[in-house]
């Protein structure tokens, strides 16, 4: 990789350094307004640390005439996530005297908004450091919103050339569109955020409760201020946690075509209408399953069952129990449904809808075709045609998503841990859901138990997912590297 292009690789990463830095400064007020200074320090310190990480990065410029290619957004995409995660740890080893090794694993399954925690005592927890939780969410799903919006289909990884908009397009001509895009995605954003903050609050959950929850159900994240996760709040916040968890899984690009006019761009959506489809199919049946093997009111089993469904498709991964409690069929349905994920361009992370959709599609094509092998059949999926490299992408990241999978749950094995532990951790991880399943990853427990080695591969699996695998694989080839 020529100099000129580390030069500016390192100069964006300076900016990014700089602005988690100043973000860092909503924790400390955030301390100051509860009047504990116990913590101030340890984020005075990460800041500083932090920005002038950054501002060495920034200090020699921009160089003149250089531009990154699309091939250099690999390493980009990829090293922006890894440093951020570095330095954003900082403030959970200062404050909480945590090994590295526990902040390294609690920041990136913030910042990739997968919702796996090791830590306990959340209810008397730091209310800075409750912030800081919450907030990486936040940043961690504004970013894969644009990454996935301008950048992974411009790569073309897995697929997501079916989703390619003006904004991933990166022509002199389109640039003012793509900050316009841009703008209406920061801006839709925040506004969800702040819907769900009222939304939350007028369910009876404090304004600290409601800000930190918001930030942590737009993003589909999962973080919570307390260890009973939505256990501890009222039935009306379980639906207001539904409603934004759903909102926050439909694609973003959809939201700014609404704002521009196209009235019914959602509705019209083939991925949205399958995913809702699901949603509400899959509620209802377990519900009735619920309700008819546990002798619960059937409001309180539609509630509880709709609420956990909702949590794990989207791979926000909220409880509101122990929903492992509920016999080998319910986990059974609980580890397929975190292989889901929303729709392509949200928050989310999981396999996504459409690949499942445009292997359905595939598969009625190729029924037909025996039936009929002169035929001349089509290929379509959602007014895309599905032509050969479309398809090539999604069995491509398919296979290497299911590896990457039984490989993380292979070496989990071999650290010592239980088939369940290993193969739903594996999972959990790289599906970005959060919590798995059994006795010590499941919805009641914590990841704090488990050997460092296996936080760190589980930290892995976490950035894999996050960045589509085929983004992080592609940087560690040779063949990147050479000239």
């Amino acid at each position: 990789m020529a100099l000129p292009t580390l030069r500016i690789i390192g100069f964006l990463l300076g900016i990014f350094l700089i602005t988690l830095a100043i973000g860092m400064v909503v924790p400390m007020l955030t301390l100051l307004a509860f009047e504990r200074t116990d913590d101030l320090q340890a984020f005075i310190w990460a800041s500083a640390i932090t920005g002038g990480c950054g501002v060495a990065l920034v200090a020699p410029g921009r160089p003149a005439n250089a531009k990154l290619r699309p091939r250099d957004m690999y390493f980009l995409t990829t090293a922006s996530w890894l440093v951020v995660c570095c330095f954003a740890a900082l403030p959970m080893m200062l404050s909480r005297h945590i090994s590295y090794t526990d902040a390294f694993f609690e920041t990136m399954s913030g910042i990739t908004t997968t919702g796996s925690t090791i830590l306990t005592g959340l209810d008397d927890a730091s209310p800075g450091l409750l912030m800081w939780r919450s907030m990486l969410h936040w940043l961690g799903g504004i970013g894969f919103i644009g990454m996935a919006v301008a950048i992974l289909p411009l790569l073309r990884i897995g697929g997501m050339r079916l989703f390619q908009t003006e904004s991933s397009d990166w022509s002199e001509k389109v640039v003012p569109r793509s900050h316009i895009a841009g703008q209406y995605l920061i801006a839709i954003y925040v506004g969800m955020t702040l819907a769900a903050v009222a939304a939350f609050w007028l369910a009876d959950m404090s304004l600290f409760d409601a800000i930190n929850h918001a930030m942590s159900t737009v993003s589909t994240g999962g973080f919570s201020t307390s260890d009973a996760s939505m256990g501890k709040f009222s039935p009306s916040a379980h639906w207001v946690a539904v409603f934004f968890m759903v909102l926050g899984s439909l694609p973003f690009t959809l939201y700014v075509a609404t704002l521009r006019g196209h009235r019914k761009a959602l509705i019209r959506d083939q991925q949205v209408r399958g995913f809702l489809v699901l949603l509400v199919v899959s509620s209802v049946l377990f519900s009735g399953w619920y309700w008819l093997t546990h002798d619960a009111d059937w409001l309180y089993a539609l509630r509880i069952v709709t609420f956990n469904v909702v949590s794990v498709v989207t791979t926000t991964g909220y409880a509101s129990g122990d929903y492992t409690q509920w016999g080998g069929f319910a986990m059974m349905v609980f580890f397929y449904l975190t292989f889901i994920g929303g729709c392509s361009g949200s928050t989310t992370g999981g396999l996504k809808i459409f690949r499942f959709q445009v292997a359905y599609a595939l598969l009625r094509a190729n029924l037909k075709q025996l039936i009929h092998p002169r035929a001349v059949i089509r290929q379509q999926y959602n007014g895309h045609t599905l032509d050969e490299d479309i398809v090539r992408s999604i069995l491509t990241f398919s296979f290497f998503i299911t590896i990457t999978i039984g490989a993380l749950a292979l070496c989990l094995a071999l650290l010592g841990l239980d088939l369940i532990t290993a193969l739903t951790g594996a999972a959990s991880a790289v599906c970005n859901v959060g919590p798995g399943l059994g006795a010590i990853i499941g919805p009641a427990g914590n990841f704090g138990p488990l050997p460092d080695a296996a936080k760190w591969l589980l930290a892995l699996g976490m950035l894999l997912g996050r960045l589509e695998i085929i983004t992080v694989l592609v940087v560690l080839t040779p063949a990147f590297w050479r000239h």
